[in-house]
């Protein structure tokens, strides 16, 4: 991501916008806390940073005793410090000071223009008093991020739509927001909807002293919202001296009025596809559809059906080769009505992806990322691809964007721990999968997470444990899961419990969609190859969501040794043919 600042001190590099810590290609996992520690005393190497300036920088707005700060120090020590060196120094009766030599770095590069500037877009609050419009004011607040974050990329972050929902009607102050998200400024506002009028209410804050830099109110009849957003954007533009790329300055010149049917069922779309349930999805295909139907060429409601599909097919809910064309339909028909849309180019190379389509799904991330390298969607998928293509490094790198750009996402931090799982790196997997669960003990994907890595280091019990937790918290509906335990199980030496979990599997499967590679794992798990084989084959027919990482999925290394494998991975592109 342009304009990151990394900080380097001995084995170690430091992400300061996303607090990733890396030691080599190694992401080492840090709890929140301790890592915006260890980003203040980095970033003031050398000197004493007291005690009352570490709880006020890193707790605030919030009573805390100094054991939660003695707390931070000694994970840091047991992280960084060895062979002799010390990194964190105590100043006795004062405070900390990091001891070692700081040198500031680019992520990739040295960039020769300006730091790039990251804004926090606020729930918009619903002022219109009926609850028929709820979704309007989340829509709204959607399409503010997607709008500022193309503004312009080099010079512009805007934090992801996931950790700015998680602010609505929060306590916290803007200046302890901006510090948690790591932004500059605060975009909030308020939206009253009557009938057909609009009026949108939005101030500019400066989070580092909760200064007002713009307010402005503006209201129009609902066929020319565009033209709002975009009086919007540029005013913002404005007042943080952004000077707009080319493309963006004219698509907010021509901002064009919208069928006001077509843009409710857009926004009710939005929302749906943002609740990720089945039934959620399968209404916000409809919502899409009769947008379309409405407005033939609205190119953002073909994009979000191409989301919709993609999100059925990536959670195994429906048959992927159907969910598939009609993403591919979908993108391809947006980018034809407008060819600079980045969720839409992103929707194509997830497609691509799962049809095992390599090197157009690369083009495609690479083209989306350069369109809107704040869509943290993009980041989150494109880390997939490059694990599946043997770049290990890069992917944990993007992953690791990902989650800077929506940072309180549990999603993006739970998929950081799968990366580093499927990377090769077992122990830093279970320490990310633990710190997601500190936050939300009561999130499956992480507790699925934790059993993966407790599994690649051949702790069996604790991995049927946090499999047996994610099954029970999806309420035994997730074949994945399912899958999962069953696999766990069959190698921990509880056969009886595997077979048992085995029938459920092919229960579940006479009443709904379950990919072949459930079933390939399971039996993988319980020794029988030739099933685990026949089961794959018909998983790579089905382009189920799970074969792009067959060469990385360290549960079937048994069927390594198989000249079958081999010619698996052959057929889906991942090794040349001999």
């Amino acid at each position: 991501m342009a304009g990151n600042t990394f900080y380097t001190f001995g084995p170690f590099r430091l992400d300061a916008t996303g607090r990733a810590l890396f030691r080599g290609a190694r992401m080492v996992p840090l709890p929140p806390k301790a890592a915006d520690t260890l980003l203040l005393l980095v970033e003031n190497a050398g000197s004493v940073v007291t005690k009352e300036q570490l709880l006020a920088t890193v707790w605030p707005d919030a009573f805390v005793e100094e054991g939660s700060l003695t707390r931070s120090i000694s994970v840091l020590r047991k992280l960084l410090d060895g062979h002799g060196r010390e990194y964190v120094a105590t100043v006795p009766k004062r405070g900390y000071r990091f001891a070692a030599r700081v040198a500031q770095a680019a992520a990739r590069e040295p960039s020769p223009g300006p730091a790039k500037v990251m804004l926090a877009v606020l729930p918009f609050v619903d002022l219109s008093g009926d609850e028929r419009y709820g979704y309007f004011s989340d829509g709204l607040t959607d399409e503010m991020i997607t709008q500022l974050g193309r503004l312009n990329p080099e010079r512009l972050g805007v934090i992801g739509r996931t950790s700015a929902m998680q602010y609505r009607s929060t306590n916290k102050s803007l200046q302890r927001i901006g510090r948690e998200l790591g932004v500059t400024y605060v975009l909030e506002g308020s939206v009253r909807r009557g009938g057909s009028r609009v009026r949108v209410s939005a101030q500019l804050i400066q989070a580092s002293d909760q200064a007002h830099r713009w307010t402005g109110s503006y209201e129009r009849e609902l066929h020319d919202v565009l033209a709002l957003q975009s009086d919007v954007a540029r005013a913002i533009a404005r007042q943080i001296e952004i000077k707009l790329a080319p493309r963006e300055r004219d698509r907010l010149a021509a901002a064009a009025t919208v069928n006001p049917q077509s843009y409710e069922d857009y926004l009710k779309g939005r929302y749906l596809w943002n609740a990720r349930t089945q039934e959620a999805l399968e209404k916000s295909i409809h919502c899409f559809e009769r947008a379309i139907h409405n407005k033939p060429r609205y190119a953002a409601a073909h994009a979000g059906l191409a989301d919709s599909y993609l999100t059925l097919q990536d959670a195994d809910l429906i048959p992927p080769r159907r969910a598939i064309r009609k993403a591919k339909q979908a993108a391809a028909k947006a980018l034809e009505i407008d060819d600079a849309l980045a969720e839409a180019h992103v929707s194509l190379a997830h497609a691509h992806f799962h049809e095992l389509d390599w090197a157009a799904a690369e083009r495609e991330f690479g083209r989306g990322i350069e369109l809107n390298p704040s869509y943290a969607t993009a980041h989150f998928y494109y880390a997939n691809y490059l694990l599946t293509v043997g770049r290990p490094a890069e992917a944990i790198e993007e992953a690791a964007r990902a989650r800077a750009l929506d940072p309180v996402s549990l999603a993006a931090q739970a998929n950081v721990s799968v990366i580093l799982c499927l990377a090769g790196q077992a122990d830093e997997a279970i320490a990310q999968a633990l710190a997601v669960l500190e936050t939300d003990p009561n999130y499956a994907p992480a507790h699925e997470g934790l059993g993966r890595a407790y599994g690649t280091k051949g702790m069996h019990h604790p991995a049927i444990a946090a499999f047996r937790k994610a099954v029970a918290l999806t309420k035994r509906r997730s074949p994945r899961y399912l899958a999962s335990l069953t696999h766990a199980c069959a190698v921990g030496g509880k056969r009886k419990d595997a077979l048992a979990l085995l029938g459920e599997l092919d229960r579940l499967a006479k009443t709904r969609y379950v990919s072949s590679c459930a079933f390939a794992l399971t039996f993988v798990g319980l020794g029988d190859h030739e099933k685990a084989f026949a089961w794959l084959a018909r998983a790579r027919r089905e382009c189920s969501s799970a074969v792009p990482f067959v060469g990385v999925e360290p549960r079937l290394a048994p069927l390594h040794p198989d000249p079958r494998f081999q010619e698996l991975l052959v057929q889906v592109g991942l090794q040349p043919p001999t």
